[in-house]
């Protein structure tokens, strides 16, 4: 027996010296950003980043345009900083959203009374108001206030569930009976841990953030560096866009000028062209950190890897900028041993010639902003944001909105085991009453002996708040043998109540069983029976004869059969009990029980696989990713619980695929890279085991989800791409996360990559709709500048193109409902280009053929006859009516077109699911009548007059052979 002390506590003073020295028993909340951070976060997006650029040089044109007196066109500079701030805005809202959501979520209570010594007498203080060297009393159902090592332990059991995944630990200040393998002495008690049975003494060593539940925190608090799946690609595409637009801008140029001086209308001296040359390259040096990280990023799209020069990435602006003064000046300079003086003015080109050369150079500028596609980072914000809305009713509550589409990315899940992939509740799994027929509780008298003996002899009680289902209180294996008979209809606390108890002895840990003396109604006659159960190791030594359902035998005669039944169930990673029983006389007492006891059977008891886990580990296997365990328990539970879900093949896996957490920790770095790629289970882990398997795994190249509800998860769901916690689990691994189950369903993490992949597969759609347009567009822009036409489409009709459609057709693609065919494809790598080669076939050949029908349409259409002959019905200015034509049959092109997008990938029709696609019918209506109402009111505005309807029932008919050629090859594809 364990020795009672007597315990005086600290004194007032001795309090509030120890508050001082050791600090408060409060965790330091994370950080929170500042609105104003937050929000300019949301600006690091490399596509918002570019389009920032866009937008003031498409300033810088207006400004100039301005003062030369050409007429100042602002309206596309306001556009570009709306797409800006409505793409920032919205993100910034919802996030903002969901985070109100998770604090309601994540409320912590500090306030919590416990019981303590001080002043020698017992009181009760708030938890924040512990110190260290307090004397805390534990009782069953407490939770732990701080870390602290134990003085007195009676029959101690805890859940140190939170911070090891373990359910039920025994704890004792015996060093004899200090289990081995732990990871936590048995003689210490932690913050976060509840008290399950028995009662203690503990002396506080640790408050506040210096205990091991405040490290975890505060390493799950810790800042990780590193770029989403979506944002890399993203940042790719930003890159690509720019090479992209500056070598047509470049190209552009150098046409447009060397045009100029072989078949324009103005003439150069050598020496002109030698000090334009001059001005030219004196620009191209002072411009060099705007062109030379476009040249770089062309060098890593090759994939060739080149690093900026420091003198580029670190050099100022002024510096770069008397560099190119410089140059001007030198090679002005070598103009005077040529005779041209720069200091004369007829050495230089006109005003007016280098106006149009200002001209050329604003042409190649516009180029580049048509170039960036306006609408992608609202469309992808929407996305997003629509995603985190409907994920919220398939129970997944999204705290960062970049884990929508990350979901997707992932190439390995990492769960804890309690209370994820198992129900976190104790359940007899099967029982062997040795007396019983096919295991039916009846009226009988051996029935009504094993009722009585799991009713009375328990310390633990079910709790029916919740109606639907019953919950175990205190152990939680006596609480399974209560659920057990509750799920046979039988009221153990009527029974247990109607039953005297004489005398009990508790269950302990030197013992391993518990005994209950009653006055028994079993029989019928009142007759005292000592009952046990306890480790059936323990219980069979005690036994000479068993029950069963004619006789009681000996026990030699099926000890055998027991024994291996016993060993089944442990190699399924059960516990298991033994039940016994004797009649004694008036006299007995616990402390005199005999080795003569009649053995009454054996039950297993598991903590059972959530129903729905093997079915949904299943489908992340056929989606390519790997599910790895990562628990607290032994491993012998840990690999019958791979065996279960479906990760363990007993004919394949070998210790390779198996490791413990003290195991893993003396591999080196090198050495433990290469095994986490066969890793499938790691057992006995602590919080920095599952930390470094995360990094590694990230390291080696995957994108790693990670579950846990504990918060011995909360460092690896902080350091992984996509943390996801459960909704009942600790407020520091949901604080830690990016998404939160609220229904704590592995099935849901299931659900989660479909939604991500699907996202993904949307975003995809709509990139493939908008640079078909910006293809179209800037081709139309280079090719009518060549070729001497104006501008065909103004800034406001493409802005209401590039932004205002864009976004509505982002909404449409957005809208479509997750495809749970993505669950069979393979995940995509993390090297990928988002623009994968059959979408780049699309883009190319659908926007050159758009520009060839636009084209064609200019040419023809520049001639007075042509334009009179099919516009003969129209009075008034002809050219100002097809202007408007044209403008919509651009319009309309892309509008068929996004039907093309929707099926893109699919191998389906457009049409296809129409009727779930209730959004994007509805945004498809909203452009179609967007368009029609800007054409008929848009004035000047929009260069627009009202068209007949007969022209709107051609362009519509005629256009529309987009969609249904389309339909034509996706039916050919799938024959």
């Amino acid at each position: 027996m364990e020795q009672k002390h007597h315990y005086t506590g600290l004194t007032d003073a001795q309090v509030k010296e120890n508050r001082q020295k050791y600090g408060e028993n409060i965790l330091t909340p994370p950080e929170k950003e500042p609105l104003w951070k937050l929000f300019l976060e949301k600006f690091e997006d490399p596509i918002i980043r570019i389009l920032l650029i866009a937008a003031f040089i498409s300033l810088g044109i207006a400004i100039v345009n301005h003062v030369t007196g050409k007429g100042a066109h602002y309206e596309e500079t306001i556009g570009v900083f709306c797409a800006i701030f409505l793409a920032t805005g919205v993100a910034f809202w919802f996030e903002l959203d969901a985070n109100k959501k998770f604090d309601v979520l994540n409320q912590v209570n500090d306030d919590d009374l416990i019981m303590v010594i001080r002043n020698n007498n017992v009181c009760q203080v708030s938890k924040r108001e512990i110190v260290v060297g307090d004397i805390v009393l534990l009782e069953t159902g407490n939770e732990v206030p701080a870390d602290g090592e134990l003085l007195e332990a009676v029959t101690l059991q805890m859940d140190e569930s939170t911070l090891t995944g373990e359910p039920s630990i025994d704890k004792t200040t015996d060093p004899n009976e200090f289990e081995e393998g732990v990871t936590y002495p048995s003689n210490w008690v932690l913050r976060g841990t509840k008290v399950i049975n028995g009662h203690g003494t503990m002396q506080v060593t640790k408050v506040g953030d210096a205990t091991e539940f405040g490290q975890v925190a505060e390493k799950a608090a810790e800042m990780v560096e590193g770029e989403t799946p979506l944002n890399r690609q993203l940042d790719s595409l930003a890159k690509f866009i720019g090479v992209i637009g500056m070598l047509l801008a470049a190209l552009t140029f150098s046409v447009l000028f060397i045009k100029d001086i072989f078949l324009g209308s103005n003439d150069y001296t050598l020496g002109q062209l030698g000090l334009v040359g001059a001005v030219i390259i004196g620009g191209i040096i002072a411009l060099s950190k705007v062109w030379m990280p476009i040249l770089y990023d062309a060098y890593e799209l090759m994939g060739k890897d080149k690093s900026l020069p420091e003198s580029v990435e670190n050099g100022g602006w002024l510096k770069w900028m008397g560099l190119g003064v410089l140059a001007f000046v030198v090679l002005a300079g070598v103009g005077f041993a040529f005779g041209v003086n720069p200091l004369q003015p007829e050495s230089w080109v006109s005003l007016e010639t280098a106006g149009h050369i200002l001209q050329y150079f604003m042409v190649a500028v516009t180029l580049v902003v048509v170039a960036v596609p306006e609408g992608l980072p609202m469309s992808v914000t929407l996305s997003l944001a629509l995603s985190m809305r409907r994920m919220l009713k398939a129970n997944n509550l999204v705290r960062k909105m970049h884990a929508c589409e990350t979901m997707g990315a992932t190439t390995v899940i990492c769960t804890d085991k309690t209370g994820t992939l198992t129900q976190n509740q104790m359940q007899v799994a099967q029982t062997n009453f040795y007396g019983l027929n096919e295991q039916s509780l009846t009226d009988d008298d051996i029935s009504r002996m094993i009722i009585e003996n799991i009713s009375t002899n328990s310390t633990a009680f079910l709790d029916f708040s919740d109606a639907s289902k019953a919950k175990a209180l205190g152990n939680p294996t006596e609480g399974a043998l209560l659920l057990w008979l509750h799920g046979k209809k039988i009221n153990y606390l009527a029974k247990r109540e109607d039953t005297k108890i004489v005398e009990q002895l508790p269950f302990s840990t030197e013992r391993k069983y518990m005994a209950t003396i009653v006055e028994s109604k079993a029989l019928g006659g009142g007759k005292k029976i000592v009952y046990i159960k306890g480790a059936p190791e323990i219980i069979l030594a005690k036994c000479t004869h068993i029950q069963t359902a004619t006789k009681n035998v000996p026990k030699e005669e099926m000890l055998k059969q027991i024994e291996d039944q016993l060993l089944q169930y442990q190699n399924q990673a059960m516990r298991t009990l033994g039940f016994a029983y004797q009649v004694v006389d008036e006299n007995t007492s616990i402390g005199s029980l005999e080795s003569n006891m009649i053995l009454q059977g054996i039950t297993a008891i598991s903590d059972p696989v959530r129903e729905d886990v093997p079915a949904a580990v299943n489908d992340c296997l056929n989606a390519g990713i790997g599910v790895k365990i990562v628990t607290g328990d032994t491993y012998g539970t840990a690999r019958e619980i791979g065996r279960q879900i479906g990760i363990w093949k007993d004919e394949e896996d070998s210790d390779l695929n198996i490791i413990t957490g003290p195991d893993f920790e003396a591999l080196s770095d090198e050495e433990a890279l290469q095994r986490v790629q066969k890793l499938k289970i790691m057992c006995r882990a602590r919080p920095t085991d599952k930390q470094r398997l995360v990094s590694l795994l990230k390291q080696s190249g995957e994108i790693v989800a990670v579950t846990g509800d504990g918060t011995n998860d909360a460092p690896a769901l902080n350091h992984a791409d996509v943390g996801l916690s459960m909704g009942s689990g600790t407020s520091v691994a949901k604080e830690a996360s990016d998404i939160t189950l609220l229904d704590d369903s592995f099935s849901s993490i299931a659900t989660a990559v479909m939604w991500g992949r699907s996202l993904y597969k949307n975003i995809q759609r709509f990139i493939l709709f908008q640079l078909t347009i910006n293809v179209a567009a800037l081709l139309l822009v280079f090719l009518g500048s060549i070729f001497g036409h104006d501008l065909p489409l103004t800034v406001t009709q493409m802005l209401w193109v590039n932004l205002i459609m864009d976004t509505f057709a982002a909404g449409a693609l957005a809208s479509l409902p997750p495809n749970p065919n993505v669950m069979k494809e393979k995940p995509r790598k993390n090297t990928d280009f988002i623009i994968s080669p059959p979408m780049r076939t699309n883009i190319l050949f659908v926007g050159l053929l758009f520009v060839v029908v636009l084209m064609g349409m200019l040419f023809y259409f520049n001639s007075p006859a042509h334009l009179d002959s099919f516009f003969s019905h129209i009075e008034g200015d002809k050219f100002r009516y097809f202007l408007s034509y044209f403008f919509t049959v651009f319009v309309i092109l892309q509008f068929w077109n996004m039907f093309n997008a929707k099926a893109f990938g699919t191998g389906k029709s457009a049409f296809a699911g129409i009727r779930q696609s209730l959004g994007f019918v509805v945004v498809s209506g909203i452009i179609l009548v967007g368009q029609i109402l800007i054409v008929t009111f848009g004035g000047d505005v929009f260069r627009t007059v009202p068209l007949e309807i007969r022209d709107w029932l051609i362009i519509l008919g005629s256009t529309s052979l987009v969609l249904w050629i389309g339909e034509l090859v996706r039916l050919i594809k799938k024959n």
